[in-house]
């Protein structure tokens, strides 16, 4: 089934049908790039068939929700910026998409120095249409020690220029006229792929590179390039164990464990895996002309969404996962991996894992809507007022809703895993939400702010589709 994306007034396309346009370009560009990656593709969209097929009321779910079409064009990708002036001008690029940033992520805690945010749609229809997300990190130059080689690397930075002349005359149209027609819209996906592009030519010598590769690898793959090359690009699956599992039959060595929560019946938040990065040849350019190297940046990634927990159950996960990951450390070789699993689903088990427990215990967010056997009763006569009556009676639904965002010690366990390292080396600096804020031009959303606004909206929707709206309703809990 295709959508179609309306025209706007002007004819100008929907920010939808840009996002859609640029995500299959992004995804043939990087499919050339990284041949492996569509080797991913086709794994993944193998277990999710045979997941569908298997489990009907898993089907079922996904299609009442209107989330069925979006899984196989589901993907996520990364980019790691070098200046203030790169970020606030990607938040404009992204807007042009009708993505907005959610949420701040400091990695620099857990020895990456970065901080972060999520660029994604917002409203229901939006992701439903097209859930396409990029985590957009910020180097932070102030966390290298040594002072001649970051006020080396600042100017390297300030020298370059990451976007095309026509990608930001195209930004600046949109932002001016309110949207771009058909043409313009192409157009703008053409350029501002080319940010994206990954490029085998170093702009600084091997010598430079080795000096901040061994400040810290992230930082020679993000000072050392004419642009932030896209560094992996990752499709949704149903069964990430599965996948995990089938690599290696396709030639993919996986990464030691997945990072994120245990296998459950009721999936939480965010599991991820990737196989590790590549080596690619690239060229340096010095005094005694050019010399051949490598660099490893970039590599394939997989992800299983579940629900959204609320501030509390995010707490709960928190002290839990912290409370395994503090006692049960995986070495490169992932000789302790069956230790961790094993260890992180048992400490799991103070999560429940029913999803009506996780609603009740107010632990997850969830989409609530009235059933045919609600509306018919509704027309019998007034209805209970308590929610949770008509939950009991039937006569209310609900069905969780995707987490949409990350998590930062997966994202640090992935970035340390593919960067060659398992090391957690912290840095003395820690947050600094102000700072990245200020480079983004823009307050970064409160992703949990924005999922209770779904429930509450969903069940305002569905109270008054049952006849009882209006009433002042008991927090959910």
């Amino acid at each position: 089934m295709s959508r179609s994306f309306s025209k706007m007034p002007h004819a100008f396309v929907s920010t939808d049908h840009i996002r859609s346009l640029f995500t299959e370009a992004m995804s043939q560009m990087y499919r050339t790039e990284v041949p492996q990656y569509g080797t991913l593709i086709e794994l993944v969209a193998d277990v999710n068939a045979g997941c569908l097929e298997r489990d009907p009321a898993l089907r079922e779910r996904f299609a009442s929700a209107d989330e069925l079409e979006r899984i196989d064009i589901e993907r996520h990708g990364a980019i790691r910026l070098g200046t203030a002036e790169e970020l606030f001008t990607i938040r404009r690029l992204f807007a042009v998409m009708g993505m907005q940033a959610i949420g701040y992520y400091d990695l620099s805690v857990a020895g990456v120095p970065v901080h972060s945010t999520c660029f994604r749609p917002i409203d229901e229809a939006a992701l439903n249409v097209n859930p396409f997300r990029v985590f957009t990190s910020l180097l932070r130059l102030e966390l290298i020690e040594d002072e001649s080689l970051r006020r080396e690397a600042e100017a390297i930075l300030a020298a370059r220029r990451i976007y095309t002349p026509r990608a930001i005359a195209l930004i600046e149209r949109h932002e001016q006229n309110g949207g771009l027609t058909e043409a313009e819209a192409s157009e703008f996906v053409a350029e501002a792929l080319e940010t994206f592009r990954w490029h085998g030519e170093a702009t600084v010598s091997a010598e430079t590179y080795k000096r901040l590769h061994d400040a810290h690898r992230l930082i020679a793959d993000v000072v050392s390039f004419k642009g932030p090359h896209i560094n992996h690009l990752t499709p949704r699956t149903l069964d990430i164990d599965a996948v995990q599992a089938r690599m290696p039959e396709r030639g993919i060595t996986p990464k030691a464990v997945i990072e994120g929560p245990p296998r459950r019946q009721c999936d939480i938040l965010l599991r991820q895996t990737s196989f590790k990065a590549l080596e690619e040849a690239i060229v340096f350019s010095g005094d005694e002309g050019t010399v051949q190297g490598t660099h490893t940046a970039r590599f394939g990634e997989i992800e299983q969404r579940g629900v959204a927990l609320t501030a509390k159950g995010r707490a709960l996960y928190d002290r839990l996962l912290a409370s395994v990951r503090g006692e049960v450390q995986v070495g490169a070789g992932g000789a302790k991996a069956g230790a961790y699993d094993q260890e992180l689903a048992e400490r799991f088990k103070a999560l429940p894992d029913g999803w009506d427990e996780l609603r009740k215990q107010d632990l997850a967010f969830f989409r609530y809507s009235a059933t045919p056997a609600g509306i018919a009763a509704a027309v019998a006569g007034p209805l209970p007022r308590d929610p949770e009556a008509l939950v009991a009676k039937g006569y209310l639904a609900f069905a969780p809703i995707v987490y949409e965002d990350f998590l930062p010690v997966s994202a640090a366990g992935i970035f340390q895993s593919n960067l060659g390292t398992d090391q957690q080396q912290n840095y003395a600096t820690r947050s600094n939400r102000d700072a990245f804020e200020t480079a983004l031009g823009a307050t970064a959303q409160d992703e949990l702010a924005l999922y209770a606004e779904r429930q509450a909206a969903s069940l305002e929707a569905a109270m008054e589709a049952l006849g009882v709206a209006g009433l002042q309703l008991r927090t959910l809990a």
